[in-house]
């Protein structure tokens, strides 16, 4: 078991980090850009990254530094001007961070990602060697939703997802998030009995403990619910989180006992497994029985043929797919070996059976071990 201590020092001797902020940590109350707050944090980041610590932002506020120039008093509702202040404000903070930057003798570069460039292997690889080129090249990569051209109905909503996601691309060693809060709390800080929890060695069991909510700025789009899945995501992925309030970065990167900090687990999967779990977005599902489910949770097993008993959707082999129990529970995904076309003609069959009536080629695992990852 990882202690608090452990944690800390983990954090302030990563090699990569990953820092995320929020919208309502560059603003001020009014939604405007608050161009203090953002030259405050660039001047910790910039330090750090001249001491020779890689680091990458993942910074949100594209929409509302947009919606003040475009005349604007609040954050729009609609998708289509959201996306107009998006266009607008993007090159707006972008300015601010170069100009910030350049000051310490650091230069930055950006990166728009939709969540489509991380569902598809290929384009999650293209992302992939960006990002770390950019990192060996001593360049700080500013990322965002590239929210001038995603969807309601394909985006990460916000930039917490998105900042794990990265961590796992550039294989960082610390992801810190920051908010408007000082940490996690027993409850809304705002109630008299809220306590704040300094460390969380287990975030499953933290979840059971706490009370959250959803973003009351007005000006982000996330809120604790979704910093603590990102916490859940990147622990899982072995990557140690702090939780804190973009006033407390210098303090997080010098291991002080701020915040909240999240424990990872203890083996780290391939970035081809943590994109299967994390990134991959199934095109289908194949239905287990209970046998073939138990044998797939075990953790060691592949799913074979003779213990699936429907295939769904249409996908090609390579493509990701859901493992689901008879009651429609995801239970893992992985990538299929084989077209979803192929699939029904070798349901219930064994190796032996695979081999005398299809040939050789389809004695193979529907789902290969090497690629399932157990939800």
């Amino acid at each position: 078991m990882q202690t608090e201590a452990k944690v800390r020092a983990a954090v302030a001797n990563a090699r990569t980090v990953v820092v995320k902020v929020g919208s309502s940590s560059l603003t001020k109350p009014s939604g405007h850009l608050d161009v203090g707050k953002v030259s405050a944090l660039v001047e910790v980041l910039a330090q750090t990254a001249r001491r020779g610590t890689r680091m990458v932002l993942v910074s949100s506020g594209a929409i509302a530094a947009g919606f003040g120039p475009l005349g604007f008093d609040a954050r729009p509702a609609d998708v289509s001007t959201q996306q107009a202040a998006a266009s607008v404000g993007q090159g707006v903070l972008m300015q601010h961070y170069e100009t910030g930057f350049a000051r310490y003798g650091v230069r930055v570069g950006q990166i728009l990602l939709t969540a489509d460039d991380t569902m598809h292997a290929s384009r999650y690889r293209n992302a992939q060697r960006t990002l770390r080129r950019l990192l060996g090249l001593n360049v700080v990569p500013i990322v965002n939703e590239n929210d001038a051209l995603a969807t309601n109905e394909i985006r990460f909503g916000d930039n917490d997802h998105l900042s794990t996601l990265v961590a796992n691309l550039v294989r960082a060693d610390a992801l810190v998030l920051l908010t408007d809060v000082d940490g996690l709390y027993t409850a809304p800080p705002s109630k008299p009995n809220a306590k704040r929890v300094g460390f969380v060695p287990d975030v499953d069991e933290i979840l059971d403990e706490v009370s959250v909510a959803g973003s009351s700025s007005g000006v982000g789009s996330g809120g604790m619910v979704t910093k603590l899945e990102a916490a859940r995501i990147a622990v899982n992925s072995g990557i140690p989180v702090v939780l804190t309030s973009a006033g407390n970065i210098a303090d997080v990167l010098s291991g002080k006992p701020t915040g909240t900090a999240f424990a990872p687990a203890a083996h780290r999967d391939s970035s081809r497994r943590l994109w299967i779990g994390f990134a991959a977005n199934p095109r289908g599902s194949l239905v287990g029985d209970k046998g073939a489910i138990k044998a797939v949770l075990g953790g060691k097993a592949s799913l074979l043929a003779a213990g699936v008993l429907e295939v769904h959707g249409e996908f090609s082999a390579g493509d990701p797919v859901w493992i689901d129990d008879e009651d429609g529970n995801h239970i893992a995904k992985g990538l299929s070996s084989f077209d979803s076309d192929e699939i029904p003609h070798t349901l219930g069959r064994d190796t032996s059976q695979l081999k005398r009536l299809l040939g050789e080629e389809y004695a193979h695992p529907l789902v290969h071990r090497d690629n399932l990852v157990l939800l």
